[in-house]
């Protein structure tokens, strides 16, 4: 479990057992209505993995130490608040970039109180920092998808981009079921669902969609170069089984993370989620009749589907493909000011 210099009275939680309910109809994929998904063998949607009640309520109402600097009685102080919400989200970009990486829109540089407070949530289970998170990363969904000016040092951003008329996505990245399980919780989407409650407060139709899912092991990233990652992930990610229809009709799509330091993880979710999306589009421009009446055993072919994927991640740059916001990232990838 990774430590944080001078936060060792972070309060540690063990997760209780796991307790199962139904979400939605017939275990359908989920949209945000669940407090939590787990990504079990029973589809996603189905299983729910939390602490117990007690432990979250009394984090909420008789909240131990801040977060990101260990300050008592109370979830997150004034100075780590404004560490976290204190700047205006703007672009970021890693160094090397990973090819297919959508723009990315970040909150805060992962350091200092905003790096205690994402590890407090994401690996002590210190649930109430999920409202704080969540209005971060708010702010980097609006940023991405409603800035004028993008990039850090280009002038004055009004934080949080203003109001995004249109309906919006947020798919997280998954973590392994392996992880989940020894967490207790979902750090991602759990941080989305409240971006999510954030958006909509503020008039944006905002959903969460949880339709990635890992299609085979992934090794620990802990440890491995930029390049290392990219291989370790290579076509790891899938959009499970219905996934693509929410994603063809939810809005504009963005994938939402915790955190962004090589841009692997965004990077292959942003292949997964385009190669869905391009199977849907082909099929839809490429299998109907002059007549408008759909062809009988119509299929979409490796090459098409091919060129769909790139033309998407050729149109992502310009606003029109798929966008990713981070609540942080790491501090060079904001010093990267590409014109």
């Amino acid at each position: 479990m990774s430590q944080v210099r001078g936060h060792s009275r972070l309060p540690r939680h063990r997760p209780s057992p796991v307790w199962v309910t139904a979400c939605g109809d017939g275990g359908r994929l989920s949209t945000g209505s669940c407090p939590q998904v787990w990504q079990d063998s029973a589809g996603i949607g189905t299983v729910v993995g939390m602490r117990g009640w007690w432990q979250d309520l009394t984090d909420l109402v008789l909240p131990a130490e801040c977060g990101g600097c260990g300050k008592p009685r109370t979830v997150l102080c004034p100075e780590c608040r404004a560490a976290l919400h204190g700047a205006a989200p703007c672009r970021v970009r890693p160094e090397p970039e990973p090819s297919g990486l959508p723009v990315v829109h970040a909150s805060a540089a992962y350091e200092g109180g905003v790096r205690a407070a994402l590890l407090a949530h994401k690996e002590r289970g210190a649930l109430a920092l999920a409202g704080p998170l969540g209005t971060a990363l708010a702010g980097a969904v609006r940023a991405g998808l409603g800035s004028a000016r993008p990039w850090c040092g280009d002038g004055p951003v009004r934080p949080g981009g203003g109001v995004v008329r249109e309906s919006v996505l947020l798919v997280p990245v998954p973590s392994s079921r392996r992880v989940v399980r020894a967490r207790g919780h979902d750090p991602a989407r759990r941080i989305a669902l409240a971006a999510a409650g954030e958006l909509r407060r503020a008039g944006t139709v905002a959903r969460v969609a949880a339709v990635l899912r890992q299609r085979r092991f992934v090794a620990d990233q802990s440890g491995l170069n930029a390049r290392q990652r990219l291989a370790n992930l290579a076509g790891a990610l899938e959009v499970a089984a219905g996934g693509a229809r929410l994603l063809a009709g939810g809005g504009r799509v963005v994938l939402v993370d915790d955190l962004m330091t090589t841009g692997a993880s965004l990077a292959e979710a942003a292949r997964a989620v385009r190669a869905a999306m391009a199977d849907t589009q082909v099929y839809g421009e490429g299998t109907r009749e002059t007549t408008g009446e759909r062809m009988v055993g119509a299929t979409v072919t490796e090459p098409e589907r091919t060129e769909a994927v790139r033309r998407m991640a050729r149109t992502s740059d310009a606003g029109d493909g798929v966008r990713a916001a981070v609540v942080a990232a790491s501090p060079d990838a904001f010093e990267i000011n590409w014109n």
